[in-house]
């Protein structure tokens, strides 16, 4: 039978399971990548899980996140990390070295092979044909022992692009496309596979940009395939030899279908705060524009700062606008720093910072109070900026480069006229500066090697297995489309408490309600834990899983929601949290914050696989709640979670 890309790859990796979609399947992993805002915490597993050795192919940790250095925190935690891969095999990329999806690109990406990262935006690989997935740090760390990753076998939405993007029009516009379509939630249980004439048109890192951002719909992975334009890149990084072809079978199928024209696209931005509030650039053209950033997972490539500075040249941003340039990795800047280019964008007025991720997760670069900043990043979901009444949009470079000119939102098709101006043509670089300077390879044994922990670097909490039986009060009730976000802030001020559990702790659910955490505690207390209560597409976004771990720390016995976002549904069961799901999603209604919940039997009930009934004791009310847990996952929840599941297994 002919298959697509993602079938070939599924097929070649499959250890257990069949290729039905829904069904849970087994795949070996090749790579890992970890970075430090959730890379401590899977180094704190591993060392809880008692491994000796990484037993990947290759693993390599980033330090990408963390990188300002405001007291001993993050600089003790880069200590650690560093420390952890000596000890376990993992190559470290330093910090300053760049952001862990770029850098995996130019150096480890490997088309054919599997990858799992600790971060949401892990399937930016997939734009070099590897299947690759974002995940909780604890399937990182047990893929990196040697276990396969176990995900529900997803529905393959074939894409085909034609044509070729217009003058002003670029990758971020087509993902910007894909999310007018499909918004934040569209293609959960998908593999997105982009196929078709126009891919020849687009390059190895617009491809990076467009899979990046498949994570914002809810999708499992997105994938293209290796082609001769791979290929290029790969020469170009020195490592043509890692290249084979991988292309769909002359009459492939797909589950899904759908076809962008490439040449009928239009400058698209998505508005505050969601990914999915996407609306052509014209219709919001006119708004006061405060800051402007460039960079970012989402927008990589030499090309996108180029095309920027190329935009800017001899001019300068207006005196309104905060214009700030994030690099994404130390050899885009090794390269682009001789270029023309680069001196248009420091005359025009553009802030340079560290190459990593800082703005994006709010490291830094926070903008004005309720004020607009326009942004190449992945993601604006409400206060990730750093600032909790922010307004950022996002956007193509080419749309934030005409915003930085002109101090407000403008249609970058208009600076023809506004400053006779045509669209500038980027041609890659004759020879590309390579630097692998700043990797440190593993030892070749590190069983010697002690782990650097600071004063705030704390051991991974021990959980109790799954109880049979509570009465606890609902501490919240949220709406649809919570992110992790919102559950667990990230910034400079929660960010350094990654590796201190209690500590990050106090800030779960703090941008919703700051009195949450002295509530979990005294719930804990009293009743013995919580319960928090959702709409739909519950835990959307970061792969986070402090999100989980934290409120589990407090307390949090189970989550009531319509439905939930594939990697938060997945942390919770990882960490023993019971996500149940609303049999008749009326009922989410009924309940209150402040209403106690209790259910009695739920051990027999999930060995049995039978419904679990939740009694409302408050309003003398009774609801069916559903779980879809896989016989492993049950296993796993019994046991109080995967550590606890693991430990037990080697014993």
């Amino acid at each position: 039978m002919p298959m697509n890309v993602a079938q070939k790859l599924i097929q070649s990796h499959l250890v257990s399971g069949e290729m039905l979609p829904g069904k849970e399947i087994g795949l070996k992993i090749d790579q890992s990548l970890t970075q430090d805002a959730t890379g401590t915490m899977v180094m704190l597993e591993l060392e809880a899980m008692g491994l000796d050795r990484a037993r990947t192919e290759l693993s390599a940790q980033y330090v990408d996140h963390n990188l300002l250095q405001t007291d001993f925190k993050n600089a003790d935690d880069h200590l650690f990390l560093r420390s952890a891969c000596q000890r376990f095999g993992i190559w470290y990329s330093r910090a300053g070295n760049g952001i862990s999806h770029v850098v995996h690109m130019e150096r480890f990406g490997i088309p054919g092979k599997t990858l799992i990262g600790s971060d949401s935006h892990t399937p930016a690989a997939g734009s070099m044909a590897m299947l690759a997935f974002g995940a909780g740090g604890l399937d990182v760390a047990l893929a990196i022992a040697g276990e396969p990753m176990a995900v529900q076998m997803p529905q393959i939405l074939g894409v085909k692009l034609t044509g070729q993007l217009p003058d002003w029009v670029s990758a971020k516009d087509v993902v910007l496309e894909m999310l007018r379509r499909y918004d934040v939630d569209g293609c959960r249980g998908m593999i997105i596979e982009y196929y078709g004439p126009g891919l020849e048109n687009l390059s190895a890192m617009d491809r990076h940009v467009i899979a990046n951002m498949g994570t914002e719909m809810g999708a499992t992975s997105t994938i293209f395939p290796s082609d001769p334009t791979l290929r290029q890149f790969l020469k170009a990084q020195g490592r043509e030899s890692a290249w084979s072809e991988i292309i769909a079978d002359p009459g492939a199928e797909y589950d899904r279908h759908e076809e962008i024209q490439l040449d009928q696209l239009e400058p698209l931005i998505a508005c505050p705060s969601s990914p999915g509030n996407v609306v052509p650039v014209r219709e919001v053209a006119g708004r006061e524009v405060n800051q402007v950033v460039i960079g970012s997972s989402a927008n990589p490539g030499l090309r996108d700062f180029w095309i920027v500075g190329a935009i800017v040249k001899d001019r300068v941003a207006s005196d309104r606008v905060s214009f700030d340039i994030n690099p994404t990795s130390r050899q885009v800047v090794e390269n682009f720093a001789p270029m023309p280019e680069f001196l248009s964008l420091m005359h025009a007025g553009a802030r340079f910072h560290q190459a990593g991720c800082l703005g994006c997760i709010g490291m830094g670069q926070a903008p004005a109070s309720n004020q607009i900043s326009l942004r190449t990043m992945p993601r604006n979901f409400p206060g990730r900026s750093g600032t909790a009444d922010d307004q950022v949009y996002l956007c193509s470079p080419e749309t934030a480069a005409a915003a930085a000119l002109t101090g407000e939102i403008t249609d970058p098709r208009q600076l023809e006229k506004l400053y006779d101006m045509s669209y500038p043509q980027y041609q890659n670089p004759a020879d590309v500066r390579v630097n692998t300077d700043m990797l440190v390879a593993p030892s070749e044994d590190g069983s010697s090697v002690e782990l650097e922990k600071g004063p705030n670097i704390k051991s991974f909490p021990e959980f109790e297995p799954l109880p049979d039986a509570f009465s606890v009060p609902v501490l919240l009730k949220v709406g649809d489309n919570v992110s992790t976000d919102e559950i667990m802030p990230a910034g400079s001020r929660v960010l350094p408490f990654r590796s201190n559990i209690p500590g990050i702790s106090d800030f779960v659910y703090y941008q919703v309600d700051e009195t949450f955490t002295d509530r979990a505690k005294t719930a804990k207390e009293k009743s013995g834990g919580h319960v928090i209560v959702a709409g739909d597409n519950y835990a959307q976004g970061s792969s986070r899983e402090h999100a989980a771990i934290a409120p589990r720390y407090l307390g949090q016995v189970a989550v009531l929601a319509k439905s939930y976002a594939r990697i938060g549904w997945q942390n919770l069961v990882n960490f023993g949290v019971m996500p149940l799901e609303f049999a008749n999603p009326e009922d989410y209604d009924s309940i209150d914050a402040g209403d106690e919940l209790a259910i009695e039997g739920l051990r027999i009930a999930v060995e049995q696989d039978k419904p679990v009934t939740v009694k409302n004791v408050t309003k003398s009310q009774t609801y069916e709640m559903t779980e879809h847990l896989s016989d492993r996952q049950k296993q796993v929840m019994l046991s109080g979670g995967l550590i606890n599941h693991f430990k037990s297994k080697l014993t």
